[in-house]
């Protein structure tokens, strides 16, 4: 857990707290969001105030399972943390759950995972939890490991040596650390893992990224795309895009061609559009704004 003598001073009184190792991830306030929030003079998360029922104080302690850092402190007692900890992979729509457990070296980015009798699917890497490994293992295990761009790999070894699963990378983002991955994804088209799973590659962020488009419904996109945290638009960042933004807006556009209604991301906000056609004027919005 967190360090109480590193408590930040705009946390609100009480058990629940969060210390300097903060990254600002977003994690603690995406799964608990009426209790922590971003201090802008910090700029990291803090606890905006206490947990005032039973729901809330198991949300702040499925934050706390989940945080990169062990940066979220809170008097609670075993059975508590200990459903918590249980709880992922928490659902998200249909077959798609959130796995929780981030990871710092990825930066606390989410991961994603999908059951389907075709084999499931875990996008991008969480921590290598034997909590998490057991249960994505009732669930009938992973097959595909797909892993959108070089920065959000993690633990990916792990999962790979319990599950035997096939990791998918492009070929531009290979690097010494995943020189071992099963499947390396090369050139610019889309290509199919299966006829629900389609690769998209969308280059920009870095040159490999890879977004991956599930049942033409669910778009998992890495940090390529994602919803803003304050104004819940469609958004993609100048400031954290390593390889080309000219590029990264020719990939953009390209995702116009798709129907999707969900943008699941490793960084920033989930965004759900009540159709194809209105996630695809979201997203022109953006390429327009870009």
């Amino acid at each position: 857990m967190a360090n109480p003598a590193l408590r930040l001073a705009e946390n609100a009184p009480g058990s629940l707290f969060v210390d300097a190792s903060c990254i600002d991830c977003e994690t603690c306030r995406e799964l608990a969001p009426g209790v922590f929030a971003r201090s802008a003079a910090e700029g990291r998360s803090v606890a905006a105030r206490q947990p005032a029922a039973p729901h809330e104080w198991a949300a702040a302690a499925r934050a706390l399972v989940a945080c990169p850092t062990s940066a979220i402190g809170m008097h609670a007692d075993k059975p508590l943390l200990r459903d918590a900890a249980h709880a992922f992979p928490l659902p998200v729509d249909g077959e798609v759950s959130y796995c929780g457990f981030a990871s710092e070296s990825s930066f606390g980015a989410s991961s994603y995972f999908i059951q389907r009798p075709e084999g499931n699917v875990l996008i991008d890497s969480p921590r290598a939890s034997k909590i998490l490994m057991d249960r994505l293992e009732a669930l009938g295990g992973v097959r595909f490991m797909f892993l959108t761009h070089r920065d959000d790999v993690a633990d990916h070894s792990a999962y790979r040596k319990r599950f035997g699963c096939e990791r998918i990378l492009h070929a531009d983002d290979v690097a010494a650390g995943t020189r071992e991955v099963e499947h390396e994804v090369a050139g610019p088209s889309p290509t199919s893992l299966a006829p629900d799973l389609v690769v998209l590659p969308t280059p920009g962020h870095t040159r490999g990224s890879i977004c991956l488009l599930y049942r033409g419904r669910y778009l998992f996109t890495g940090d390529h795309l994602w919803a803003d945290e304050d104004d819940g638009r469609l958004a993609a960042g100048r400031s954290v895009c390593w390889y080309s933004w000219p590029e990264q807006k020719r990939s953009m556009r390209g995702l116009l061609a798709f129907d999707f209604e969900w943008v699941l991301p490793g960084h920033g906000r989930r965004f759900h559009a009540p159709s194809a056609s209105a996630m695809r004027e979201a997203l022109r919005g953006l390429v327009e704004r870009m």
